[in-house]
């Protein structure tokens, strides 16, 4: 069997399992064009795969992406008999240690959202009211980028103040009720939302737009860049990434559990609840949170020595 026949098969095999699959698939894909499509699974060589592995840089997680992707699919296809034996090398190198994401203080917090009551995204379509309201839903729902832009009219309950995140990561959907401040922050936009064009009716971005199309990922990068450097924010810690989008749903789980431990709350406890909130699949996705920066060591600390020294009846 070809080789782009068969990654067509383990990805439709992999969907119908309920895996999106999707960045593994442009992986695979990109692969089989970079070798030949009608190339035979068993005539891929080594250093084929090698030279795909390496790329043009130095060593990066995204080469362990790619190893990942075609181990798996490689196991697929022995398998099914598309393949006789893996090309892949045994002695793949680790890949470097991933930086911790960038955590938002809380006043940096404040002069993002100060400066775009005076900034100017500079795209046509893209207004300053709706890149708040964006980052709101970032911050104070914790949503994922991609969740925020594909919420609809229908999936915003204003009256309840509830959020209707659908077929989110893993296929899971999940209701996230939202706090007063930012219900009102909604309502308001909703008003605005109101007066732009509704290209599928109730099924249409909640987020739009001035032309009532939904909002793109890449228009939405570039002017937050440029809101970054308008509030005069960067990162000046090498070993921690650049301030993103998605820094905003780390540091809403950062600051929760900070705020739990300053209140004595039995953070262990909660922590289910803060996983269900995130839509996270596993547990342990959250737990990672608990060490994530000094200020929330600092408080765990704290909270461990009054424990320690006998005021453990919180």
């Amino acid at each position: 069997m070809n080789l782009r026949e068969a990654i067509d098969r383990y990805i439709e095999w992999q969907r119908s399992h309920g895996a999106k699959f999707e960045t593994s698939a442009v992986t695979l894909h990109i692969f089989a064009k970079r070798i030949s499509s009608e190339i035979d699974c068993d005539a891929v060589s080594r250093s084929q795969v090698l030279d795909y592995l390496a790329g043009n840089g130095s060593l990066t997680r995204y080469r362990e992406n790619k190893y990942c992707a075609l181990a798996g699919f490689y196991r697929y296809a022995i398998s099914r008999g598309y393949a006789s034996s893996s090309p892949l090398p045994d002695n793949e190198p680790k890949p470097p240690k991933s930086r911790p994401p960038y955590i938002y203080s809380r006043v940096e917090l404040c002069r993002l959202f100060g400066a775009i009551e005076t900034f100017q995204p500079y795209v046509v379509q893209l207004d300053s009211q709706t890149m708040h309201t964006l980052l709101l839903l970032l911050y104070g729902a914790a949503l994922r980028g991609g969740e925020a832009r594909s919420l609809t009219i229908d999936d915003v309950d204003l009256s309840g103040a509830v959020l209707t995140v659908r077929d989110a990561k893993f296929y899971k959907s999940r209701l996230v009720p939202v706090g007063p401040q930012l219900a009102d922050r909604l309502r308001s936009y909703a008003e605005i939302r109101a007066n732009r064009p509704f290209p599928q009716g109730r099924a249409s971005t909640f987020l739009a737009n001035m032309d009532g199309t939904p909002l793109n990922l890449h228009t939405v990068y570039r002017a937050f860049v440029r809101l970054l450097s308008h509030a005069g924010i960067e990162s000046t810690d090498d070993s921690r990434q650049a301030p993103r989008l998605h820094s905003f749903r780390h540091s809403f789980a950062v600051h929760r559990l900070t705020d739990w431990y300053r209140q004595g709350a039995d953070v262990q406890r909660l922590l289910p609840v803060l996983s269900t909130y995130l839509g996270h699949a596993r547990l342990r996705h959250t737990q990672v949170y608990l060490s994530m920066t000094p200020e929330l060591l600092h408080e765990a600390a704290l909270r461990f020595e009054r424990y320690a020294g006998g005021d453990n009846n919180e």
